[in-house]
């Protein structure tokens, strides 16, 4: 196949998704695939550029926000259809995180470029990408998730109705920034001014205890559970792309009855949001035996040690498998 990727990007999660993209091309290519790349922010990436753009490490902190907004100046988007890789690509594997890449925005772009793309259609992406419609429909569709409000609300009704802790964090916004898990009231507001920074919508979710477990879906079936035991209070993003600060356990030790309804609710939660292709859920695990569902990624992370790979490579399928079958998936739909 001749595959273009799509990488970089200008949201907050642009070094994850160049570390993904780094990996994503080398597996394809030991897979006897041509792969160009283009970085949505930057333009297309010759052979010679490859590797000094993709190889960074991800960092414990992720771009500044200065950063983000010098780059979405000179944002490709609405030029993607006239690049030559694009136009001639079988398929267009999408390795972006966040933003415009993740949300919808792209997706639309693309499906008027008439050239399979991998991952998710624009309206699953969109309500995916959006923390308050998606836990709607997961409702909606028996899939139990937190209580939730989002702000403004008054800080009477959250001690109210959720008590302490609570998670503050934007809406539309992944590997947790701008996240804050709020333990007393006068930390309440400063945490609602730092969500917004990223988003203009911000939710206040009640803090659910326990275990904290994802499950990859991989053309509507789930692959394996697996456990993550962050060494932070949460799994936040300097544990998520920093080695060593998390331990992630595939196949997570769990009775069969848990891991088979974990698999069970992830794919209910693939398909309330109308997602394709492959996504990855995660959930927790209360003491009580209780799973919540937190959020469904649409393009999670891709490296081979990211976490969708590892729920694949727990069944069987390897990393440079995973990404063939991910790009063959987008050329059937």
């Amino acid at each position: 196949m001749r595959i273009t990727l799509l990488t970089g990007g200008t949201s907050s999660e642009r070094d994850v998704a160049l570390a993904s993209g780094h990996q994503i091309v080398g597996a394809l290519r030991s897979r006897g695939h041509e792969v160009e790349v283009i970085d949505t922010a930057l333009g297309y990436v010759s052979r010679e550029d490859e590797e000094r753009l993709l190889a960074d490490a991800v960092r414990a902190e992720p771009p500044s926000i200065e950063k983000l907004r010098a780059l979405e100046r000179g944002l490709l988007l609405k030029g993607l259809a006239e690049l030559r890789a694009v136009k001639e690509a079988d398929v267009l594997f999408l390795a972006l995180h966040g933003g415009s890449g993740e949300d919808g925005t792209l997706q639309t772009l693309l499906e008027m470029v008439d050239v399979p793309y991998t991952g998710s259609g624009r309206l699953g992406s969109a309500m995916a990408m959006d923390k308050d419609i998606s836990k709607r429909l997961f409702l909606q569709a028996g899939v139990p998730t937190a209580g939730w409000y989002m702000a403004p609300v008054p800080l009477a009704r959250v001690e109210r109705e959720f008590g302490w802790p609570v998670v503050v964090k934007p809406s539309k916004q992944g590997s947790t920034v701008g996240l804050t898990i709020v333990k007393q009231p006068d930390q309440f507001e400063a945490a609602v001014a730092l969500a917004g920074q990223f988003d203009d919508e911000v939710m206040v979710e009640q803090f659910v205890p326990g275990r904290e477990l994802t499950v990859g879906i991989l053309e509507g079936r789930s692959l394996a559970v697996g456990e993550i035991i962050p060494r932070h209070e949460t799994f936040d993003y300097e544990c998520k792309y920093t080695p060593g600060m998390s331990e992630e356990i595939f196949p997570a030790d769990l009775p069969d009855e848990v891991a088979r309804e974990c698999g069970r609710l992830g794919v209910l939660a693939h398909e309330a949001l109308k997602l394709g292709g492959y996504s990855r859920v995660d959930f927790r695990l209360t003491p009580d035996g209780k799973l919540f569902c937190l959020e469904v990624n649409t393009l999670p992370g891709m490296t081979a040690t990211s976490l969708m790979p590892q729920s694949a490579a727990a069944v069987g399928i390897t990393f440079p498998e995973l990404c063939e079958q991910i790009c063959r998936i987008a050329q059937r739909a």
